[in-house]
């Protein structure tokens, strides 16, 4: 799969829209990870600084996150540990594949971004659709987010105030509506306003800390449950044959880490797709074995009546659980400004592009433009998770954007980048990364499609 660099869509018309793409790289970089500048101008070497197994962890880490408290209801959904542990399985030989094709492309076309690369291959069509599925879905992330800080000070506020379970009467400042108000506005959005955010760069081990933390607090309470968990019932199969593939929003937005894996793959000492291969497959083991270990564990728990937010179906008084809980909540909240981060710089980027205004001459507006962007998206995040229920209802959504992001981008950059080689005769092999090309395009397309209609006319309607 050799190709010199910038062999890709060189046409001139293909980048001409493209004018202030260093900085929108620069603004995209993931904040775990430094990375040089495109084309290795740096003193002395051309090579990042990141180890392999550093970028195992930046890996398990990117991928990780608050997605692991939905995977006992999904395997509800998928009807049993069997269907569920399977369905993970078949997907993660294509979230793997999708992370290979990916740092080939970027070699191929010398971008260090996934919406740059994807430019790059695909061309402007493609381009600006990515950017735009990262916009909105990092939006729905956020608004994920905010609706798991309510769930988990629900129950911390009434352990705290000793209310029992299922009281009807609730004091003002226990309502959900008014925590996640407060919270919000004090600690959030300060937090999202800064144009840079290079003082969440240390945030990443805490995440990883508590989701550990969370998988092992629900392994334990399943070999030694509490005596108060009565038996329930546990699905051996799905309600329908089309149940199972209502699980795939969850385990796709579990395991979306494509979008931050480019410059993760930019910053290793020596980035070779060979290389690369060994170290998203060790990272999706790990991945693996945490969500599994979370999916099983909190579904044989609880069965069928496991809440969308498995910490959600714990009494309020566990001393562990309310840790687990803490530890999400902190984790949420130093998580949604980078999420915002994200989502705005995609945003700026594409008004500099329509606009064709460079960075340095739109100093003075770009703080007005961020200050009313970072308060418009705070906003209609907060106002949507006052009234979402649960968490459930988001990943129905945005899971089907993320099997974009593992499927179907990749995809096409994988036939593209193919197409483009100028070869007289075409090999065996070409005809097999053409054709899988296709069918992780045909993948993508059907789980968004299934599942974002399943959110619209069963989820969304309810």
């Amino acid at each position: 799969m050799a190709q010199g660099p910038g062999s890709i869509n060189s046409d001139c018309k293909d980048w001409e829209w493209s004018a202030d793409a260093g900085e929108r790289a620069r603004l995209l970089q993931s904040p775990s990870v430094e990375t040089l500048p495109k084309g290795g101008e740096s003193p002395g070497n051309d090579l990042g600084a990141t180890s392999a197994l550093g970028a195992v962890f930046i890996v398990v880490n990117a991928a990780l996150g608050a997605g692991l408290l939905n995977f006992p209801a999904a395997f509800t959904m998928a009807g049993g540990v069997a269907a569920g542990i399977g369905l993970q399985m078949c997907m993660l030989i294509f979230i793997i594949g999708g992370l290979v094709i990916l740092a080939y492309c970027s070699q191929a076309s010398n971008e260090r971004t996934y919406q740059e690369v994807v430019w790059a291959v695909c061309g402007k069509v493609p381009g600006v659709l990515c950017e735009v599925a990262i916009a909105v879905y990092t939006f729905g992330t956020c608004i994920a987010f905010l609706i798991i800080i309510g769930d988990q000070q629900d129950k911390i506020i009434a352990a705290l105030v000793r209310e029992p379970e299922g009281a009807g009467v609730r004091h003002w400042y226990m309502d959900r509506k008014f925590t996640i108000s407060i919270t919000a506005f004090l600690l959030i959005l300060p937090l999202s306003i800064p144009r840079e955010i290079g003082f969440q760069k240390y945030a990443s081990s805490l995440s990883v800390i508590g989701t550990w933390y969370v998988t092992a607090v629900i392994i334990i309470k399943y070999i030694w449950p509490d005596k108060e968990l009565v038996p329930v019932e546990i699905p051996t199969s799905p309600s329908s044959w089309t149940a199972i593939f209502n699980a795939m929003p969850t385990i796709c937005f579990g395991f979306q880490c494509h979008v931050s894996s480019v410059p993760v793959f930019n910053s290793m000492k020596q980035p070779e797709v060979k290389t690369w291969g060994a170290v998203v497959t060790a990272a999706m083991v790990i991945a693996l074995f945490v969500y599994t270990g979370t999916g099983v564990c909190g579904f044989l728990t609880f069965g069928a009546s496991v809440e969308q937010d498995v910490l959600m179906s714990y009494p309020s008084n566990d001393i562990p659980i309310a840790l687990a809980r803490a530890f999400i909540i902190l984790c949420v909240l130093t998580s949604y400004p980078i999420l915002h981060f994200c989502g705005r710089a995609v945003l700026e980027g594409l008004w500099l592009r329509y606009t064709g205004v460079t960075v340095e001459e739109d100093v003075v507006r770009e703080r007005r433009r961020r200050l009313l962007q970072t308060i418009t998206w705070f906003l209609l995040t907060l106002l949507l998770a006052l009234f979402i229920p649960d968490i459930g209802k988001v990943i129905s959504v945005i899971g089907g954007l993320a099997a974009c992001f593992i499927f179907v981008f990749p995809g096409l950059c994988l036939i593209q980048a193919k197409l483009s080689e100028i070869q007289e005769t075409r090999a065996i092999s070409w005809w097999a990364y053409v054709s899988y090309g296709v069918f992780m395009v045909t993948l993508g397309a059907f789980i968004f499609g299934q599942t974002t209609a399943n959110a619209i006319f069963v989820d969304l309607t309810a």
